[in-house]
């Protein structure tokens, strides 16, 4: 009864927090949606800088928020409530989250309209942009979890995560490896995309970098 109990409450704590990101998300689900589904370019091109605005907006304190939350899984601290955590952190780190995805969202847009443009252009250049694509996906990921873990400014904050990104050529492989993995799953089972995706890559990617971060203080071998 004791497993089944635990492994009710994990899959209790999985749920609660993707809905809730999922619901922080509502507006941008929309548009992406809308975008794949545009009958023209012109609607799209109305689509698109909305997108890009609310990213910053609601995209990243959200996430950062789930971040924080599965952080203290990972820690095995004491709970708040599930609900209640997740929209502390959400006010607490709103600003920072905010700013630092106004950056984020200025690279992703450089990135796309790079790879746009040589897609149709040049295929050699093309695959270094997509490769560049990866180490920002991988740059992105982790600064979610630096910046739930450390307490220290923007600044910072996204220079950690760049050194990390370059020095931990293992933890990048793992981030790769678990968002490959999870979005192959959620792919063939759409069904556990709103209880499990995000909340499963914020807890596992958390991990490989509490991990990481473990070694590099000589805690673990």
């Amino acid at each position: 009864m004791s497993g089944i109990y635990a492994v009710s409450e994990w899959i209790m704590r999985f749920s609660v927090i993707n809905l809730l990101w999922i619901l922080f998300n509502v507006p941008i689900a929309f548009i992406v949606i809308s975008i794949v589904f545009a009958n023209c370019s012109a609607d799209i091109l109305l689509l698109i800088p909305l997108l890009i605005i609310l990213l910053p907006l609601l995209f990243f304190p959200a996430t950062q928020a789930m971040f924080a939350s599965t952080r203290d899984w990972v820690l095995k601290r004491e709970e708040k409530g599930l609900i209640k955590g997740f929209w502390n952190y959400y006010k607490e780190n709103y600003k920072n989250s905010m700013l630092a995805g106004i950056i984020f969202t200025v690279m992703w847009t450089i990135w796309y309209v790079d790879l746009y443009y040589f897609s149709m252009n040049n295929i050699l250049i093309m695959f270094v942009i997509v490769f560049i694509g990866l180490l920002l996906f991988i740059y992105t990921i982790n600064y979610f979890s630096v910046s739930v873990h450390y307490d220290l400014n923007l600044r910072t904050l996204l220079k950690n995560a760049f050194l990390i990104t370059l020095g931990s050529p293992a933890l990048s492989i793992a981030v790769l490896f678990i968002t490959g993995i999870i979005t192959i799953i959620s792919t063939r089972f759409i069904v556990l995309i709103p209880f499990f995706s995000g909340s499963a890559i914020a807890f596992l990617c958390f991990s490989a970098f509490y991990r990481q971060y473990l070694k590099l203080h000589g805690k673990i071998n």
